[in-house]
């Protein structure tokens, strides 16, 4: 995929990922989220086995898993 289309699936991916986890940012935090996300679903996906179709559906569902576990951690360790 282009740089183009991984913004674009880490903007709807750290869209996604603030919803489910009540977390809500901003446009570029949202990008930001999503990519972070797309690297920290990737590494999970492959160290797990999880073998997803590489289509713009298949990544941004990486993605956004990715960016939920980031922002979850993220939260836990702004709490304290």
């Amino acid at each position: 995929m282009g740089v183009l289309a991984w913004i674009v699936v880490g903007l709807f991916a750290g869209w996604m990922a603030a919803k489910l986890t009540n977390a809500p940012h901003g446009l570029f935090r949202n990008i930001l989220v999503g990519l972070i996300g797309a690297l920290v679903g990737g590494f999970l996906f492959e160290k797990l086995n999880v073998v997803v179709v590489d289509d713009f559906g298949g990544n941004l569902i990486t993605a956004t898993v990715g960016a939920v576990v980031f922002l979850l951690i993220w939260q836990a360790i702004r709490r304290r």
